[in-house]
């Protein structure tokens, strides 16, 4: 790809001319953001931006505050155009440059979701081609087409409802809290009104994947089963899954402000969830359950899963704030598991 060649190669350049400037002695060179925009191919407004929201942050200024720029600096915006070339949005960025998110993670899912728009894209090319063979009016065709193929929200839920049923899901929970079980999933997928041709791909792979047999299997021991018939919810299903809510929404601003599981923000998240249940000096709080609920969570992480997880975010966005929030939980119970561990004279599981 030209884009990385020629990123690569003024990389190396830049790189080179640093370096000979370390062995002599002098101070490494640094670049105005007007230099930096012509050597990236750039504008400088973009760059401004970058800087703006804590993308890449230029090392220095001058005393009259201009942005300077090192080598690795301009690295970094020549890697972020690579991305955004790729279709990686801005936050899948940051959390790549920060460490975040691993290069393979993302690798991964910006092929799934490229994957899916491949298949919007020979979806939509394929109503086309059919439009173009029909006699008569070929615009009331593609309105009469494009609309007996998309998913809409009756439909959504006709479909769930049926494989809810069929499978036995809820066994063992009791009916009121059957309908929490799908809160979000309902709230971000099934009740979506408007449907891109990408989020139609989407859902058309995701009903495939709820038709395996083995997925419903493997969605009966998620943990929150665990939950519910552990840690006995305190409130009433309404009440509980409102407060949910509100967790939720401190959890994804927590984590949009890259606060750590261990910050004492995430940890008043964490004490404030923890007193949505009964049970929670024996369980959350007990080394034993923590234990085992880690490592039952460890177990239900199936690529199957994996993969609904994936298409569900492709067609909600908001759910990846949700799956990063569930993350920072689990990296906090971790911690506390760790800390009672060292406490006793036990050395954690490598």
């Amino acid at each position: 790809m030209k884009l990385e060649a020629d990123s690569l190669h003024l990389h190396d350049d830049t790189e080179q001319r640093d370096q000979m400037s370390a062995d002599s002695g002098i101070e490494k060179r640094t670049y105005s953001i007007g230099e930096v925009a012509k050597m990236i191919g750039s504008k400088v407004r973009t760059i401004r931006y970058y800087d703006e929201i804590g993308l890449v942050k230029p090392t220095s200024h001058t005393e009259g505050g201009h942005r300077l720029y090192t080598t690795e600096d301009i690295w970094r915006l020549e890697l972020t155009a690579t991305l955004r070339y790729l279709d990686f949005s801005i936050v899948e960025i940051s959390r790549l440059l920060s460490g975040v998110l691993s290069v393979d993670k993302a690798l991964d899912w910006q092929i799934e979701s490229l994957s899916v728009q491949v298949s919007a894209l020979t979806n939509m090319i394929s109503i086309l081609q059919q439009a173009k063979r029909q006699q008569g009016d070929s615009m009331r065709y593609l309105y009469d087409f494009v609309q007996a193929k998309a998913s809409n929200a009756e439909k959504r839920k006709q479909f769930i409802a049926e494989k809810v049923e069929a499978s036995d899901l809820f066994e063992g929970i009791p009916s009121e809290w059957q309908s929490p079980m799908l809160h979000y999933f309902n709230k971000y997928i099934v009740n979506q009104e408007k449907t891109t041709a990408q989020q139609i791909a989407a859902w058309n792979e995701l009903q495939e994947i709820i038709n395996d047999p083995q997925f419903m299997r493997d969605a009966k021991n998620t943990e929150f089963v665990i939950y519910i018939k552990e840690l006995q919810p305190r409130y009433d299903a309404d009440t509980w899954i409102k407060k949910l809510d509100q967790i939720y929404v401190r959890l994804s601003q927590a984590v949009e402000a890259k606060k750590s599981a261990d910050s004492p923000e995430v940890q008043a998240i964490i004490e404030e969830s923890v007193s949505l249940y009964n049970n929670t000096e024996q369980t959350i709080y007990n080394k034993a359950f923590l234990n085992s609920f880690l490592e039952h969570s460890e177990q239900t992480r199936t690529p199957l899963i994996d993969r609904i997880n994936r298409l569900c975010a492709i067609m909600s966005p908001p759910l990846n704030l949700l799956a990063e929030g569930n993350l920072v939980f689990f990296q906090n119970l971790q911690q506390k598991l760790s800390s009672q561990q060292n406490q006793s004279g036990e050395h954690p599981e490598s």
